[in-house]
């Protein structure tokens, strides 16, 4: 089975961080407080964040 990049189940806010924190296999934490390092060192940390709530998948019910 290949790996897929999806939105996680464990949601803060659009379940972005929690996605890729599974598909790397690392703590939603870690990932959560590298967005936050993005946001606030530019804009483009949020932009980056805002297009992945758009175009990754949510995550198929036996994920």
């Amino acid at each position: 089975m290949e790996k897929r990049l999806y939105k996680g189940t464990d949601k803060m806010i659009c379940g972005v961080c929690s996605g890729i924190a599974a598909y790397f296999g690392v703590d939603p934490t870690i990932v959560r407080l590298g967005a936050v390092v993005l946001a606030l060192a530019g804009s483009a940390g949020i932009w980056a964040y805002l297009i992945a709530a758009i175009i990754m998948p949510e995550a198929p019910a036996n994920f």
